[in-house]
């Protein structure tokens, strides 16, 4: 089964989330093009506390609302997509990227971002088989690391 990291921080354009903002015709002010210059520059997914962290370190006069407002406008217009990893907080990654998956490390509360065309397939096959069509979905792996014996 191939399954392969989809996403590398790399790949991701370091401008994608500012330039969505301008493509969408938002006002780009100071703070704004900071926090989505910050967005554009995380390889995790950051919620809206170690967003501000992040923010503040570049200009101390940024609040955690600012944080919060902006946060929920990029969220409203399609540029940010919130994700709900049920450890009670809403974390953030650009919107529109290439279709991934999520697996969560228990453990550490890492996220690791992946793709496998195997899944894929198989979701199609058993939505066509109850006479559906996949439109949308979204596939979240709760998970902690295999001990020494691979269990």
């Amino acid at each position: 089964m191939a399954i392969r990291n989809s996403i590398s921080a790399k790949s991701r354009r370091s401008d994608a989330i500012e330039r969505a903002c301008r493509d969408k015709g938002l006002r780009m002010t100071g703070q704004r093009r900071i926090i989505a210059q910050i967005l554009d520059a995380a390889e995790d997914h950051p919620d809206v506390v170690e967003l501000h962290r992040r923010a503040a370190e570049v200009d101390d006069r940024i609040s955690l609302s600012t944080v919060y407002r902006t946060v929920k406008l990029f969220e409203t217009e399609g540029i940010l997509e919130r994700l709900d990893f049920r450890d009670g907080r809403s974390r953030y990654e650009q919107a529109a990227r290439e279709h991934h998956d999520h697996l969560i490390n228990l453990e550490t509360g890492d996220v690791i971002e992946f793709r496998s065309e195997e899944i894929e397939a198989l979701q199609n096959e058993i939505a066509r088989r109850l006479g559906y069509r996949v439109v949308y979905h979204r596939l979240e792996l709760y998970a902690v690391p295999l001990n020494k014996d691979g269990e």
